[in-house]
């Protein structure tokens, strides 16, 4: 089924777009990290496509860890309640940690993350999201070391990130130009 054209979502970054971004970060991370490990925490739900698809990009050891952090509900815009639904299994202590984000708009999320997780003394703590929209951001304290993509002040879908929980499954990033029923 051709979502874009049955919910009216228009391709904004192809399949191939994103794969060759993201091979260009992976390859970034390789050599900042050479002869390092890396700890990557994919932020659930939306991250899980990026993260996996840079982890298979990043040529270093590594150890992989889930969060699932809320700010969203049900809606298009950010409630700016931070929930911590799942938190870390192991230990990022002395670990060059990388946190994996789909997002980053307002920048709440990532600004209360980013504290909990420095407070957990890692040896590094880094930022990597797939799409950025500073248009949007609320906060000043969020450094973002590696970025896939700028992008406009518009609702997006696809490759991860939702609406409802519909839409993930899109093999490219589109904006919802209209109303989704």
């Amino acid at each position: 089924m051709d979502f874009s054209k049955k919910y009216d979502i228009s391709v904004y970054l192809t399949e191939e777009q994103l794969n060759k971004r993201i091979a260009e970060i992976g390859a970034q991370i390789t050599e900042k990290y050479r002869g390092q490990s890396v700890y990557l925490i994919c932020i659930l739900k939306g991250s899980i496509f990026f993260t996996t698809e840079l982890a298979k990009r990043i040529d270093l050891p590594m150890t992989m860890d889930f969060m699932s952090v809320s700010s969203y509900g049900s809606g298009t815009e950010s409630s700016g309640d931070v929930k911590i639904k799942k938190d870390l299994e192991h230990s990022i202590e002395g670990e060059n940690v990388i946190i994996i984000e789909d997002i980053i708009d307002s920048g709440n999320t990532l600004s209360r993350l980013s504290k909990l997780l420095a407070k957990r003394n890692p040896k590094s703590l880094t930022i990597c999201t797939l799409l950025d929209k500073p248009e949007r951001r609320v906060v000043d304290d969020v450094n973002v070391d590696y970025v896939g993509f700028v992008i406009p002040d518009k609702f997006v879908v696809g490759y991860g990130l939702d609406y409802d929980q519909r839409f993930r499954n899109l093999p490219y990033i589109g904006f919802v130009e209209g109303e989704i029923k």
